[in-house]
């Protein structure tokens, strides 16, 4: 096996999660961050985010000696082979990504990297068209330059890059092929391609993977709105169409729309080429006008229920965190919803089994529970927003006796409507006939 001293500056989800796995692979493996509290918990074994079994891999590593975490990039840089660049690229307000970081590491090496050494500078963050070129204008000749996107989910980000679908390399010289090839042997094979692009396609293949992902999602949404305005079943509708082998199911399921760091930067940052380059992107601008519809209209439903005002009310919101297996709720659908329903009068009270502090963050006025249950206990309504394993196994009799009524809006169709309407609940879901209340009651998209 060839091994390798690795530099990961950055150690955010993909920075932690790539420096950790590469150590795990045998690797010596260094990460860099500013932030000397961070490391200092990081040093320790302790992931400062929730992603299963990270911690646990951490731990291993750092006791094997082969994975070590630094404030000081002359420690950091004095003996790497090869440097990969983490660090985050935020989305302004125009949807422009702000480069600013990544930049700043590039000086960085330029700076702090003897003159005998010439490590191979990997571009990891997502960055947009060209800007790992202009990275390699601000580091030293000697120095090679590739761009490796990533593809990590969050709650599946150890296993993802075990064992990828795909591993993407933009390279210029044989000597950064060569390097990659060695460095990724071991999570490849087996019908997990390597594969070598140059570098401006490598850039480009994650926001194109990302900006469809996220037009399946909302897609899937818009017909769901058809099925409801026509008695149809999105359910029924959704096997029917990927029944067919062109189109598969991933990503084809309805609920509140999509959110997390990644779909809606990588969907804004397309709009924003486009429109530099001239050519604006109509599907990409649809996508994310769609996405933003959903989570508005999901929240005016069940304002609308209520007869336009929720003062007095007490809602319970299952699920904080974007998706289940993480305790992110950037850009999550429920932040939109719970600030409507505050802004409405409620008094929103969220339970999510990883996220709750995070949401309070983004959200102040929220009342965290310890428990879902204890969420639910004199609530006029149950709003569920992630699809966490365990709300779809509540003990729904229990539930019943303790909301004020039997009330739900289901925004992520984790329950069987037949069943929901058999046990007496008023219930709302996603592209669903509702059998529980009277359709005249479905709130228009």
């Amino acid at each position: 096996m060839f091994l390798m001293n690795i530099t990961v500056v950055g150690t955010g989800y993909v920075g932690l999660v790539t420096g950790t796995c590469f150590a795990n692979a045998g690797n010596d493996v260094t990460c860099l961050d500013v932030d000397i509290s961070k490391i200092e918990q990081l040093s320790n074994g302790e992931s400062p985010f929730y992603e299963p079994g990270l911690s646990e891999m951490m731990t291993k590593c750092i006791d094997d000696n082969r994975l070590h975490f630094t404030c000081s990039k002359a420690d950091a840089y004095v003996d790497a082979d090869v440097i990969f660049i983490c660090v985050g690229t935020p989305t302004g307000a125009n949807g422009e990504c702000d480069l600013s970081h990544v930049f700043g590491v590039a000086d960085d090496i330029a700076t702090s990297s003897e003159s005998d050494r010439s490590p191979l500078i990997v571009v990891k963050s997502t960055v947009p068209v060209g800007t790992t070129y202009k990275v390699s204008e601000r580091i030293p000749e000697r120095m090679s330059i590739a761009n490796n996107p990533e593809f990590l989910r969050e709650g599946n980000a150890i296993e993802d890059f075990r064992r990828p679908d795909r591993v993407v390399c933009g390279v210029d010289t044989d000597g950064a092929q060569t390097v990659l090839t060695k460095l990724y042997a071991p999570f490849v094979g087996e019908g997990r391609p390597l594969l070598f692009f140059d570098i401006p396609s490598s850039e480009m293949v994650k926001y194109a993977s990302n900006a469809m992902l996220a037009c399946k999602i909302s897609f899937i949404n818009e017909i769901a709105s058809l099925c409801e305005r026509n008695g149809a079943n999105i359910e029924a509708v959704r096997t029917g169409m990927c029944s067919d082998n062109r189109i598969g199911t991933a990503f084809f399921r309805p609920g509140i729309g999509y959110g997390g760091s990644c779909f809606p930067k990588d969907t804004l940052a397309v709009m924003e080429m486009g429109q530099e380059a001239g050519a604006p992107c109509l599907v990409n601008t649809a996508v994310h006008e769609l996405n933003l519809r959903q989570r508005a209209w999901f929240a005016k439903r069940i304002i609308d229920h209520f007869g336009g005002t929720l003062e007095g009310k007490r809602i319970a919101m299952w699920g904080l965190a974007f998706k289940p297996r993480t305790d992110d709720v950037r850009d999550a659908p429920s932040i939109d919803i719970a600030r409507k329903l505050i802004d409405c009068g409620a008094t929103v009270v969220g339970f999510d089994p990883e996220a709750g502090d995070n949401f309070k963050a983004e959200v102040s006025a929220i009342e965290l529970a310890n428990d879902m249950y204890t969420a639910a206990t004199q609530s006029d309504a149950l709003v569920v927003c992630t699809e966490w394993p365990e709300f779809g196994m509540c003990d729904l009799n229990k539930v019943k006796a303790l909301l004020q009524e039997p009330l739900i809006f289901d925004g992520r169709n984790i329950f069987d409507e037949k069943s929901m309407a058999e046990q007496g609940f008023t219930y709302y879901s996603v592209g669903r006939p509702a059998k529980s209340h009277s359709p005249n009651t479905t709130t228009k998209r």
